[in-house]
This record gives C-alpha cells, sequence and structure tokens, in this order.
C-alpha cells in the first residue's frame, strides 16, 4: 500500500471551515478519518464504504461530510461549524476489511487542525 499524504489541515476560528484531502491507494475499499487531541486516543471521525454508504461519529454529525474520488485517489473531510472541541491532528486510514484495526489497516500521516474560540 502507498504511503498515505494527508493534508489541508490549519488554524481556524470557531465557525470556520477547512477541507482535508488524502491521497490513498488505488481500489480503495473502505477508507476512513480518524481524529487524535493531543494527549487523548485516537476515535473514529467519519468513514466512507465501496458502496459510497457513510458513517459519521455523533460528534460531528451534520458538521462533516466524507467522501472520495476514485479517479484521483483521493479522501476527503469537508469540516464546516467547527469547534474548539474539533482540534487535533487528524490521520486517514484505508482497511479492505473496514475495521482499522488488524494488519491490513494502511495509515496515513496527520494533518493538524487547531480551532481557536
Amino acid at each position: 500500500q502507498p504511503h498515505m499524504v494527508a493534508f489541508g489541515g490549519g488554524s481556524v476560528q470557531a465557525g470556520g471551515t477547512l477541507r482535508l484531502s488524502c491521497v490513498t491507494g488505488p481500489y480503495t475499499s473502505c477508507a476512513a478519518w480518524f481524529r487524535q487531541p493531543q494527549g487523548k486516543e485516537r476515535t473514529v471521525v467519519a468513514q466512507i464504504f465501496s458502496d459510497r454508504s457513510t458513517r459519521y461519529a455523533d460528534f460531528v454529525k451534520g458538521r462533516f461530510t466524507i467522501s472520495k474520488d476514485d479517479d484521483i485517489n483521493t479522501l476527503f473531510l469537508q469540516m464546516d461549524n467547527l469547534e474548539p472541541e474539533d482540534t487535533g491532528m487528524y490521520v486517514c486510514a484505508t482497511d479492505p476489511l473496514c475495521d482499522y484495526d488488524g494488519p491490513a489497516t494502511s495509515w496515513g500521516q496527520g494533518t493538524q487542525v487547531t480551532v481557536f474560540p
């Protein structure tokens, strides 16, 4: 699995918008975005499946949108109405088994998101 590159993070004020991108390898079935605030555990934010169905953590529903463009092998996370609690390192991942908990999981590099009050 090629190394995945994520970008698009930055610093914004609460209520602002960011769009994260992650260049994945080809033939990605399941993909997801995770986030890890400093000193805390990594948690799933949003998932997209091979049929393009999506699943979101309760704390981002209605604010974040996950999508992918298979033509350019890129995963996106549109983040609207950002809150200070959204601050953290955002990491993209792919997994043919869709469980992100085994040797088949590929993790990308993170991109930092900081939201100021």
